[in-house]
């Protein structure tokens, strides 16, 4: 896997109309690298269409252009690119998948090291902290000068993949490109206190229906918690609003590795799992059929709760002492 920001550039300046789409179950990232080249591309005089099989977030609304988000069943016109970016393999397009059938050509942007490169054009660094560091390379390769409006998008990505610049795959060229950010007006106190400090309250509530759940495997070197659906509805919540209390298991001292599972409206059970270095979860992802970083990676299952969440524990404690 490597950076390929020229061969992509070729691509977008032969491409006239192009579709650039997210990963399901959105984030800062995969958000924040989408709307920061919509604007590259606009600035180009190109025809950019944003995708995504998911709700944009409430707490990623203010990202510039985000409110042209569309899902793909929305559009039925073809495109003479497909670019994605932060999906780390073709099941992360969600319905987005059918716009590869639309497109002449394809290409991606990510940086999760478990990519199997499957597009036609591939730019894919895996020790990359955030694919935004790539989004921002590939605007310089297409002879573009970043804006404000740009640099709000890609910090928002560079820090919600780092943890607002706390886990271990932070670094110097993150600060380098911060450094850049920062000579744009960029504003970093009210963007920080959006994206961590703030929370609605349904998060809250259900935040507290997670710790309920805190369980500790393996002399609490393992912390699990779930959430059923009925979780969510009791406490007026959605999905985007769990993104992150895995990490509050993780964070218990003593603790190695960290899985939250939740029941999805679908009848999914979708599962976040976390790992302090050098414990990795990454493997343990894609033996379920997910995938991501070795800190940090998701699988989507179908099932019942407490039979799937006991496979993937039976997993960790496996590992754990393997």
């Amino acid at each position: 896997m490597s950076r390929n920001p020229e061969a992509i550039a070729r691509m977008i300046r032969d491409a006239q109309r192009i579709a650039i789409c997210s990963h399901i179950n959105p984030d800062g990232d995969t958000l924040g690298s989408a709307a920061a080249m919509r604007l590259a591309l606009i600035k180009m005089g190109k025809d950019p269409v944003l995708f995504c099989d998911g709700k944009v977030p409430d707490q990623l609304s203010f990202l510039p252009g985000i409110e042209e988000m569309r899902i793909p069943d929305e559009m039925e016109e073809s495109f003479d690119l497909l670019l994605a970016v932060d999906v780390s393999d073709i099941r992360r397009l969600g319905n987005g998948e059918k716009l590869i059938r639309k497109s002449l050509h394809t290409a991606q942007i990510d940086h999760h090291p478990t990519n199997p490169l499957f597009m036609e054009e591939n730019s894919v660094d895996g020790d990359a902290p955030a694919s935004c560091i790539l989004i921002r390379e590939q605007i310089a390769a297409l002879g573009l000068e970043i804006d404000s409006d740009m640099a709000v998008c890609l910090y928002t990505g560079i820090s919600t993949d780092t943890g607002n610049f706390a886990f271990a795959s932070t670094n110097a060229e993150c600060f380098e490109i911060m450094s850049e950010l920062m000579g744009h007006d960029l504003p970093l106190a009210k963007l920080n206190r959006i994206l961590f400090r703030e929370r609605a309250k349904p998060q809250v509530l259900l935040m507290g229906r997670a710790l309920n759940s805190l369980r500790y495997y393996e002399n609490g070197q393992i912390a699990v918690m779930k959430l059923t659906q009925r979780d969510f509805e009791e406490c007026g919540a959605l999905s985007e609003h769990a993104d992150t209390l895995v990490n509050f298991g993780l964070d218990t001292i003593g603790t190695r590795m960290a899985m939250l599972a939740r029941e999805g409206e679908d009848g999914t059970i979708k599962f976040s799992l976390r790992a302090k270095e050098p414990d990795c979860v990454s493997d343990i992802a894609q033996q379920f059929g997910g995938g991501g970083h070795p800190q940090a990676a998701g699988i989507t299952m179908y099932g019942k709760l407490d039979e799937t969440a006991g496979s993937v524990l039976d997993a960790l404690i496996h590992k754990l002492n393997g």
